[in-house]
C-alpha cells in the first residue's frame, strides 16, 4: 500500500514526498492468539510521577512497568549512575516487571532521596522513563517562640501572624481556640492564603485569650500547633470610621507569576470602618465566568487550569460609604512545556517511509532533543536513512531490522516532557481481529457500530459490502479510520449480512458480521399519580411496547429501592397491585421495562391518606401526547407512534393528527387523520416530494389539548402527480371564445417540482383532433375564435419533472353565448275576469337562442282607464317564466283599464328582442269602499249621514246602499239605496238613547263593494257635542266628555289595512278610587293601552297596558280630581296607530270616614310613652323610700367599729351605707353610688381584691358565696373618679 504525503519542512523549506503512512498510536495487540510471535520495542506502561515525595513509616515503591515482545528487561539509574540493585538487600524488583520496592524498617529513608530513572530495553530498542524524584516528606516542629499579649482599641486592623514551619509539602492552616473550635470568620475577619489572620476593624467581642494557629500535614497526618495570642480590645479611645486601606498587598501594584494548566489565587484584605466590601474586575477583557470562584468573603479570586489569555491586570477594589480604595495586581502567565503533538509509535513495512513528529508548547519556548534507544541521537551511528529536522525524525526505505525506540525531549526552565516512540519495521498480511459471524444488535433509529479490528503491515484498508454493494461514506454511512463502519441511524432495511475486507501488499482479508434492527421499548401507558385511602387498593399500571424477538424484563422499585417482601404487593405482567394500602407504602414507585439492548421506566408517587369523603373529581382538557416517533418509514407512508398525556379524569376520544409541509407551507399545520382515544400509533399515507413534521393532539369531553411538540422532519422523494386538477369547467365570456378554468394543485399534490398543465379541447358535435397547450402556474385558459355556444369535449393532465399524472376525465362544455335573435310569435290574450288575464305564445326555434334557454318575460303595463280620460299609465310590470313555458297569467290588474303587453326570450348573456305590443282591456268590477262615512245633526230622534265616492270606482257607479239597526237588537236590518250622485240622507224617527250601528256601500253593474261602518248613540243634543267623525281620519278632541262614537271599515275581500275607526264607544263608570272603562275594538294591533292624565296638567300621560281584553280597572284616581282618559293602539314600533277620544272623569270627592282611633300609630306610640314615665316614677318613689330614715342594717353598720368591713345586704344584693365619719367621705368631684352598687371598673377587678388573699367560696355551680370585704380606700377613690359612664342604676339616682 503506497500513500502519497506532503511536509513542510521548516529548516529548509524542501518538500519532501515519503512513501508509507503515519500510524495513530498503532499498538500491536500482543494478547491475541492471532498475533502470537510479532515482535514489537519496548513501551513505558506505567512510571511513577516525576515529583514524588514518600511517607517515611512506609516502603519506597518506584513504578516502571512495560511491554513488548520478547518481554524487555529492566534496569535502573540514580542519580545519573547505575543503581545495581542486586547489591541492596533493602531493594528489590517485582517478577516481570521494573517496579523497585525498597524496605525502609530500620533504615532512614532520606538515605534514599534522589533521581531515578527506569531503563526497559529487548533486542528491539530501549525506552526510558522519566526522571523520579525521590523526596521525603517532612513535618518540622514550630520553632519555639513567646507571644506577647496584643492590646488595641475598638475599631483598629489587626494581623495575628502564623508563621508556620516548612514542611514538604507544605501544611494547611486553620484557627481555633482551646477547645478545638474553629474561629468564626466573615467580611471583616478572615484568614488570609499565607495563613495570618486578618481584622479589618476589631470589635469588643474579639477579646481572648486563645488565638490559636495550627498546621496539619497531610502526608504524615500531623498536626502542629502554634503559642495562644491574647488579644485586648478596649474602648476607652475608639477609633473613628475611616475609608479603606490595604493591608495586603501593600502599595498599588504588585505582580505574580503562574504556570499554565496551574490554579491561581489572588488576594486582597482591607481595613476600613465600616469594614469595606471587595470587589474585583479585569482590566482589559473579561474574568473567565467558568473558571472563576471567589473565595474568603470576596477577598480571594480563584482562577483554575490557567490559560495564557488569564494574563493581565486585575484590580481589586475596596469601598465603603467613605470612600474606596484600588490595587492592581499583575498576572504573568509562563508554561512549561506541554505536548501539542507528541511522537507517537510507527509500524512500517519494509521500503516504507515514516515521520515521527514532537511538537511542544511552552513559554518560554521549549527546546527538542533527539535520543534513540536512550542515547543522544547526535552520539548514535549515523543513518543515511533517518534526517533530524528541528522536531522531527523523517525515516525512508527503511529495512527489516532497523526497528527502534526514539525519545524526545521537549524542556524550558520551568519542567521537562520526555515520550517514547518506537519504530517497528514488519512486513504482515492483514489479520482480522473481530470474530467471525458476529451478530451485532441495535435498537431502531440509534447509532450501529460494526468493527473490524485488523493489523497488518503494511495498514491494511478496510471496506464494507453489503448484499455484494459496495458502502461508500456518506449521510447514511461513516467507515472510522480503525475501519469501523457506523450507521448514523440504524432502520430496520438495514438488519442484513455485512462484509468487511482488510487489503494491503500482503494479502486481503475477509469477515462477515451480521446486523439485528430492533424496536425500541417503550412505555405506552405510565403509572400515574395516585392519592389513595388507608386500607383501599393502589393499582400502578405499566403497559410497554418491546420488540418481540427481545425478552423483556419488568422489575419494580420502592424510592429506588426493592419492593417490600410483603404479599401485599402483586406484580402482574403490566401493572403493580398494593393492597389494604398502609401509611408506610407511600413513596415513589418506578417501572422499569429491561430487554438486552435497551430499558424505559416511568415513575409515579403514592400518597396515603385517611378515609375521607371522595372529593369532587375535576375534570380538565387532556395533556398534549409526548415522545412522537417515527418508526417502518417508507416511500408512501410512515409508521407514527405517540405516548399519551394526563386525560384529567376525562377519557381521550380522539387522536387529532395534524402536519405541516415545511418545504411548500412553512409555518401551515393542516388536519391529516385521527385515530381513536384507545390508539397511540397510525399509519400515515404520505405524498411525495413533502418535508412532513407531524404532532399530535388529544380531545376529551373538556375540549382539545395543546399540540404536542413537533416530530423529527421525514422527507419523501419526488414522483409524477397522483391526481389531475379538480373543478374543471368550461364556459365562454364572449359570443366567440371558451374560458376552460379547474382548481389548481397544491404544493402537497405536485409531487414533485415543475408543475404544470396540458389543456386539451376538441368540438364534440363533429369531432376531429384534440388540440392542447401546457401551462403553469394559471388556473384557467381561454380559446379564442370559437363558434357560438357550440359543445366542446375538454381535459386537464397535471404533469411535473418526473412525468405526467392519470388519464384526465372528459369534461363537456359550451363556448361563450349570445342574446337570442327573434322574438316569440302568435302571442294570444285571454281576459279571465277584472283583475286576471292569461297570455299565450309560439317558443322561439332552438337554433335562435344562441345559448342556454332561461325562459321568457311578459312585460305588461296598464295603459289608461276606461273610465277616465285623464289617467296616466302605470309603470311596466314583469312576469318571469323559466324555461320553456308559453303561457303565463297576469294578476291583480285594475278593472275596466286598457293594458299594453309584450313577450320576449332571454338567455344568460341577456334579452332577446320582444315581440309587437298588443293591446288588451279589463271588464267592470265591484267598487272599493266609500271614501268616508260622516254623522252629523245628531238630535233626540235624527241624524244626518254623508259619505264620499269610492277611491277605487272599478267601473261605472251605479249607486250607494245603507244599512242600519240598533246594537244588541233583534230588529229587523233597515236597507236604503241612493243613486250614484247623491252623497248624503237624513234618518228620522230614531229611538232616543239607542246606539245604532251602520253599514254603508258603493255599487256598480258588478255589485256592491266591501262596506265601511260607523256606531252612535242617540242622545240629547244638550248633552252631545261633538264633531263629525269621518271613517278613516281622526277627530278633534272634545272639550268635555261625549258619548263616543267608533266607526270602522267592514274586512274587505282582499288583504289590506282597514279604512275607518277600529274602536266602538268608550263607557265608563266610577267607584270610590276607580274607574270602569269597556269599550269595542276591532283592529289588529295587539299593543293596546288605557292612557289618563289630570286634566290642566302638564305632566305627560300615564300608560297602562290593557292585555288584550276591552274592559279595564283604572286604579289609583284621587277624588275629587278630573281626569283625561283616552284609549289607543300602537304597532310593533310602539307608535299610535289608532285613538278614542279623550273622555273626561271627574272622580267626586268622598265624604270622611269615622276612623278607630285605637288603631292608629300615633295614638299606641303616645300610650307607650305614658306608661313609660309612669314606671319611671314609681321607680323614683321606691328609691327615694329606701333612702330616708335608719335600717336595721344601717344600725349594724353604725355599731361596728371596723369602718372598713361592708357586708352584703341578703335581701337586694346591694352593699349598706357607708359611715359618715370623715375619712370615708368621697373625693371632691366624684359621687358615690346612692344605692351601694359598684361601678363597672370595680366589677372588673378580681375577687381577690375583695377577699384579701382568697378566703371567698364558690358554690359548686362556681358562683361566689362568701362576703366581700371592704375595698381599700385608694380603690374606692379611683372608681369614684373614672372617666366611664355610670351604670344605669347611678344614671337613675342622678336623675333623683
Amino acid at each position: 500500500m503506497n500513500r502519497k504525503r506532503k511536509y513542510t519542512l521548516c529548516g529548509g523549506a524542501v518538500m519532501v514526498l515519503l512513501l508509507g503512512h503515519l500510524t495513530t498510536a498503532l499498538e500491536v495487540p500482543l494478547d491475541s492468539k492471532f498475533l502470537e510471535g510479532l515482535q514489537q520495542p519496548p513501551t513505558i506502561t506505567h512510571q511513577s510521577p516525576k515529583d514524588y515525595i514518600i511517607d517515611p513509616r512506609e516502603n519506597i515503591v518506584i513504578h516502571c512497568e512495560a511491554k513488548g515482545k520478547p518481554h524487555p528487561s529492566f534496569s535502573w539509574t540514580r542519580n545519573g549512575t547505575h543503581f545495581d540493585v542486586d547489591k541492596d538487600p533493602k531493594v528489590i524488583t517485582k517478577p516481570n516487571s521494573g517496579t523497585l520496592i525498597i524496605d525502609t524498617s530500620g533504615e532512614k529513608a532520606e538515605v534514599y532521596e534522589g533521581v531515578y530513572q527506569c531503563t526497559a530495553r529487548n533486542q528491539h530498542g530501549t525506552a526510558v522513563s522519566n526522571d523520579i524524584v525521590i523526596r521525603q516528606s517532612k513535618s518540622p516542629l514550630w520553632s519555639k517562640e513567646r507571644n506577647e499579649p496584643i492590646t488595641v482599641q475598638v475599631g483598629v486592623s489587626l494581623v495575628l501572624h502564623c508563621r508556620p514551619p516548612a514542611g514538604l509539602p507544605p501544611p494547611i492552616i486553620f484557627w481555633m481556640d482551646n477547645n478545638f473550635q474553629r474561629l468564626p470568620q466573615n467580611s471583616r475577619v478572615s484568614q488570609a492564603l499565607n495563613g495570618d489572620l486578618y481584622f479589618s476593624n476589631v470589635l469588643i467581642e474579639d477579646t481572648r485569650s486563645d488565638y490559636i494557629c495550627y498546621a496539619r500535614f497531610p502526608h504524615t497526618q500531623t498536626i502542629q500547633q502554634k503559642q495562644p495570642i491574647t488579644v485586648t480590645v478596649l474602648d476607652d479611645r475608639p477609633a473613628g470610621e475611616r475609608a479603606p486601606s490595604f493591608m495586603y498587598p501593600s502599595g498599588m501594584n504588585s505582580t505574580t507569576q503562574i504556570l499554565r494548566g496551574e490554579t491561581l489565587e489572588l488576594e486582597c484584605i482591607a481595613d476600613g470602618l465600616p469594614t469595606p466590601e471587595i470587589s474585583w474586575d479585569k482590566e482589559s477583557g473579561e474574568l473567565p465566568r467558568s473558571r472563576l470562584s471567589f473565595l474568603n468573603f470576596q477577598k480571594s479570586l480563584r482562577i483554575s487550569e490557567v490559560t495564557e489569555a488569564d494574563g493581565g491586570e486585575y484590580r481589586c477594589m475596596a469601598s465603603n460609604h467613605l470612600g474606596s480604595a484600588y490595587h492592581i495586581i499583575t498576572v504573568v502567565v509562563k508554561a512549561a512545556p506541554f505536548w501539542i503533538s507528541a511522537p507517537r509509535n510507527l509500524i512500517l513495512a519494509p521500503e516504507e517511509s515514516g515521520m515521527l513528529t514532537c511538537l511542544a508548547g511552552g513559554s518560554p519556548k521549549p527546546t527538542i532533543t533527539w535520543s534513540i534507544n536512550g542515547n543522544s541521537i547526535e552520539n548514535s551511528p549515523n543513518d543515511p536513512r533517518r534526517k533530524i529536522e528541528d522536531n522531527m525524525v523523517i525515516l525512508s526505505n527503511v529495512q527489516t531490522g532497523s526497528s527502534a525506540v526514539y525519545q524526545c525531549n521537549a524542556s524550558n526552565e520551568f519542567g521537562y516532557l520526555l515520550a517514547n516512540a518506537f519504530v517497528s519495521v514488519l512486513a504482515e498480511p492483514p489479520r482480522l481481529l473481530t470474530p467471525p459471524n458476529y451478530v451485532y444488535q441495535v435498537i431502531s433509529n440509534r447509532p450501529a457500530m460494526l468493527d473490524c479490528a485488523s493489523f497488518g503491515s503494511p495498514l491494511p484498508k478496510i471496506s464494507w459490502f453489503k448484499d455484494g454493494q459496495t458502502l461508500l461514506d456518506g449521510e447514511m454511512y461513516l467507515v472510522h479510520e480503525n475501519g469501523t463502519l457506523q450507521i448514523t441511524a440504524a432502520q430496520p432495511k438495514h438488519s442484513g449480512k455485512y462484509t468487511c475486507v482488510a487489503t494491503n501488499n500482503q494479502g486481503s482479508k475477509e469477515n462477515h458480521v451480521y446486523l439485528e434492527v430492533k424496536e425500541p421499548t417503550r412505555i405506552l401507558q405510565q403509572p400515574e399519580y395516585k392519592v389513595v385511602q388507608r386500607g383501599a387498593k393502589a393499582v400502578f399500571e405499566c403497559k410497554v411496547t418491546h420488540d418481540p424477538t427481545l425478552i423483556l424484563v419488568m422489575i419494580w422499585l420502592k424510592d429506588k429501592g426493592e419492593l417490600p417482601d410483603d404479599d401485599r404487593f402483586v406484580v402482574d405482567s403490566d401493572s403493580l397491585t398494593i393492597n389494604n394500602v398502609m401509611e408506610q407504602d407511600e413513596g415513589t414507585y418506578t417501572c422499569i421495562m429491561n430487554t438486552t439492548l435497551d430499558q424505559d421506566s416511568a415513575s409515579a408517587m403514592l400518597t396515603v391518606v385517611e378515609a375521607t369523603p371522595t372529593p369532587p373529581v375535576v375534570y380538565e382538557r387532556p395533556d398534549p401526547p409526548i415522545d412522537l416517533e417515527l418508526t417502518d418509514q417508507r416511500e408512501r407512508s410512515v409508521q407514527l407512534t405517540w405516548i399519551p398525556g394526563d386525560e384529567h379524569n376525562s377519557p381521550i376520544q380522539v387522536f387529532l393528527i395534524q402536519y405541516e409541509d415545511s418545504l411548500h407551507e412553512p409555518g401551515m399545520w393542516n388536519n391529516l387523520t385521527e385515530v381513536e382515544g384507545t390508539s397511540t400509533t397510525v399509519l400515515l399515507d404520505l405524498s411525495p416530494y413533502v418535508y412532513y413534521s407531524f404532532r399530535v393532539l388529544a380531545l376529551n369531553d373538556v375540549g382539545l389539548s395543546e399540540p404536542s411538540l413537533p416530530s423529527s422532519q421525514y422527507r419523501t422523494n419526488p414522483a409524477q402527480p397522483d391526481e389531475n386538477p379538480s373543478n374543471v369547467e368550461v364556459a365562454g365570456t364572449e359570443p366567440d371564445n371558451m374560458v376552460i378554468s379547474w382548481q389548481e394543485l397544491t404544493g402537497l399534490q405536485s409531487n414533485g417540482p415543475g408543475l404544470q398543465y396540458k389543456v386539451s379541447w376538441r368540438r364534440q358535435d363533429v369531432g376531429g383532433d384534440w388540440m392542447s397547450v401546457t401551462v403553469a402556474n394559471v388556473s384557467e385558459y381561454i380559446v379564442s375564435d370559437t363558434p357560438t355556444f357550440v359543445p366542446y369535449e375538454v381535459t386537464v393532465q397535471a404533469e411535473n419533472n418526473y412525468g405526467p399524472g392519470p388519464k384526465p376525465e372528459v369534461v363537456l362544455g359550451y363556448s361563450g353565448e349570445d342574446r337570442p335573435m327573434v322574438p316569440p310569435e302568435s302571442v294570444q290574450m285571454v281576459v279571465q275576469n277584472s283583475t286576471l288575464a292569461e297570455v299565450h305564445w309560439k317558443p322561439i326555434p332552438s337554433s335562435a337562442v344562441r345559448g342556454r334557454m332561461l325562459g321568457y318575460k311578459v312585460r305588461y303595463w296598464k295603459e289608461r282607464s276606461l273610465l277616465r280620460e285623464d289617467s296616466q299609465p302605470e309603470d311596466p310590470r314583469v312576469l318571469i317564466l323559466s324555461g320553456n313555458e308559453t303561457e303565463g297569467h297576469l294578476p291583480d290588474l285594475h278593472p275596466y283599464s286598457q293594458y299594453v303587453i309584450s313577450v320576449l326570450a332571454f338567455n344568460s348573456k341577456g334579452d332577446g328582442p320582444p315581440s309587437a305590443g298588443q293591446h288588451f282591456e279589463t271588464p267592470e268590477g265591484v267598487p272599493g269602499p266609500p271614501a268616508f262615512i260622516r254623522i252629523t245633526n245628531s238630535y233626540l230622534d235624527s241624524l244626518t249621514v254623508e259619505w264620499g265616492p269610492p277611491v277605487d270606482d272599478n267601473g261605472r257607479l251605479t249607486g250607494y246602499m245603507l244599512r242600519y239597526q240598533p246594537v244588541n237588537n233583534t230588529e229587523e236590518l233597515k236597507e236604503l239605496t241612493f243613486l250614484a250622485n247623491e252623497t248624503s240622507v237624513t234618518l228620522e224617527n230614531l229611538k232616543y238613547s239607542t246606539r245604532y250601528m251602520f253599514y254603508f256601500n258603493a255599487m256598480t253593474i258588478k255589485g256592491a263593494g266591501p262596506a265601511i261602518t260607523t256606531a252612535i248613540t242617540i242622545m240629547d243634543e244638550a248633552l252631545i257635542r261633538q264633531p263629525a267623525i269621518e271613517a278613516g281620519k281622526g277627530t278633534e278632541p272634545p272639550s268635555h266628555p261625549v258619548s263616543p262614537v267608533s266607526q270602522s271599515v267592514q274586512p274587505p275581500f282582499y288583504k289590506a289595512r282597514p279604512v275607518g275607526p277600529v274602536f266602538g264607544s268608550v263607557n265608563f263608570s266610577l267607584e270610590e278610587d276607580h274607574a270602569i272603562l269597556n269599550w269595542e275594538y276591532s283592529g289588529t294591533e295587539k299593543n293596546v293601552f288605557v292612557e289618563y292624565v289630570s286634566d290642566n296638567s302638564k305632566e305627560a300621560w300615564k300608560r297602562e297596558f290593557v292585555n288584550g281584553s276591552q274592559t279595564y280597572r283604572l286604579k289609583g284616581l284621587k277624588a275629587g280630581v278630573t281626569y283625561r282618559v283616552r284609549v289607543v293602539a300602537k304597532d310593533h314600533a310602539h307608535v299610535t296607530v289608532h285613538s278614542t277620544d279623550e273622555l273626561l272623569i271627574a272622580v267626586p270627592a268622598m265624604t270622611s270616614r269615622q276612623v278607630d282611633i285605637a288603631t292608629q300609630g300615633w295614638f299606641i306610640g303616645l300610650m307607650c310613652a305614658i306608661a313609660l314615665l309612669i314606671l319611671i316614677l314609681l321607680i323614683v318613689c321606691f328609691i327615694k323610700r329606701n333612702k330616708g330614715g335608719k335600717y336595721p342594717v344601717k344600725e349594724k353598720e353604725e355599731a361596728h367599729q371596723d369602718p372598713e368591713i361592708q357586708p352584703m345586704k341578703e335581701d337586694d344584693g346591694t352593699f349598706g351605707e357607708y359611715s359618715d365619719t370623715e375619712d370615708h367621705k368621697p373625693l371632691k368631684g366624684s359621687r358615690s353610688p346612692s344605692n351601694g352598687t359598684v361601678k363597672k371598673d370595680d366589677s372588673d377587678d378580681s375577687l381577690v381584691d375583695y377577699g384579701e388573699g382568697g378566703d371567698g367560696q364558690f358554690n359548686e355551680d362556681g358562683s361566689f358565696i362568701g362576703q366581700y370585704s371592704g375595698k381599700k380606700e385608694k380603690d374606692t377613690a379611683e372608681g369614684n373618679e373614672s372617666s366611664e359612664a355610670p351604670s344605669p342604676v347611678n344614671a337613675m339616682n342622678s336623675f333623683v
